[in-house]
């Protein structure tokens, strides 16, 4: 194992909040005279949740079934916290120093075969402020739409259950939960053949998500949606925002 990194160093500041995009969807709702409904979309895992407690879990439980013969390794991974959570786990556990290709090989696959399980996701935890927009928004006329890249066969109760323990607005006229048909397929290409549908719902005026090229395709087929970005956690290396898209960094602040 190599030293542990002490800081995010590739990773830059994030931009300061800036709470005019929730307040600007949530106008639009209230003004909405039609087509039907307005529709606002929301991805779930690090937009409307934040899923690095997920993550945390699931490596602490590979942690706890290490061997003695293996005290380093485990010491190592224990001292991971919430912070050093990373898009990919690999390079999670590189800020504690696990960097020796088969360990972070058996923790990768250790963690794939757990994150996209129903049972994993009682460890999310909302976003700042969510539960109480995504009420905003109901309650002040429009239908949610919940657009996630988890999968309908590994996700859809664990998804559900977690939507209604944290109170958000599920299971009642005007919502619903949208999730993609197995767990291969490619979140982008799910999401880019699901929005155009969306208007049988009524007029989609916002989306929101996490990952910008989640984003921009929703720009290129909503062009009237207000369309705005979740600083929180995406792939490396995405695509740079296309013009016309907002960012907040959480969901506080709208009132």
């Amino acid at each position: 194992m190599s030293a542990p990194r002490t800081s995010p160093d590739s990773e830059p500041p994030s931009l300061p909040h800036d709470p005019a995009p929730l307040q600007r969807v949530l106008e639009r709702v209230r003004q909405h005279t039609g087509p039907g409904a307005p529709v606002v979309v929301f991805d779930l895992d690090a937009t409307l949740f934040d899923n690095r407690p997920r993550t945390l879990a699931i490596v602490r439980e590979f942690t706890e079934s290490l061997p003695d013969a293996e005290q380093p390794l485990r010491d190592a991974l224990t001292k991971l916290q919430l912070d050093d959570m990373r898009y990919l786990v690999s390079d999670a556990v590189e800020r504690v120093g696990v960097v020796d290709p088969r360990a972070v090989k058996r923790i990768s696959s250790f963690w794939w075969a757990r994150f996209f399980k129903d049972r994993y996701i009682r460890h999310d935890v909302p976003s700042p402020g969510a539960v109480a927009y995504a009420h905003a928004c109901y309650d002040a006329g429009a239908n949610l739409v919940y657009l996630t890249g988890r999968d309908l066969p590994g996700m859809l109760s664990g998804t559900v259950k977690k939507l209604r323990d944290e109170r958000f607005p599920i299971a009642v006229a005007g919502t619903q939960v949208i999730l993609k048909p197995h767990v291969k397929m490619g979140d982008e290409e799910f999401k880019r053949g699901v929005l155009p549908s969306l208007a049988r719902l009524g007029t989609p005026v916002a989306f929101f998500d996490n990952e910008p090229a989640n984003c921009n395709t929703a720009v290129q087929l909503l062009p009237e949606a207000d369309v705005v970005w979740l600083d929180t956690q995406c792939v490396p290396n995405p695509p740079p925002l296309l013009p016309g898209v907002s960012m907040v960094r959480h969901f506080e602040g709208f009132l």
